[in-house]
């Protein structure tokens, strides 16, 4: 089966069956109260990847949105949404490690279909 890559004017290139285009890697630092599970807030979360996107592919997103606070617990993943003028990417995003209050995650964006979810 052949498969055609899309170009979206991020640079980033989308294939729409193998969905693995550009993988991010972020350290975020939390301020976390006593022996609680650390949490990424949803707006620094939404920040972050959009600047590590910019910083790895030259151009930010239009917008990034994720549904709530990331729990930093190893192995949690979410779903947000990348807006690139009228596209809409999914973007997986998963806690690699937690080390204290401070949260390594790797988010990785990938092909929505028409309805808007993740491919």
């Amino acid at each position: 089966m052949a498969t055609r890559a899309q170009s979206h004017h991020l640079g980033v290139n989308i294939s729409r069956v193998l969905s693995p285009a550009v993988a991010l890697v972020a350290l975020v630092a939390l301020a976390g109260c006593g022996n609680s599970t650390p949490t990424v807030d949803k707006s620094k979360l939404e920040d972050e990847i959009s600047s590590k996107l910019e910083a790895q592919v030259g151009t930010a997103p239009d917008d990034i949105s994720c549904p709530k606070d990331l729990k930093g617990k190893k192995g949690t993943t979410m779903r947000c949404t990348l807006t690139a003028g009228e596209d809409k990417l999914g973007v997986t995003v998963t806690v690699t490690s937690v080390d204290g209050k401070q949260v390594n995650f790797d988010a990785e964006v990938d092909q929505m279909d028409d309805s808007g979810s993740s491919s």
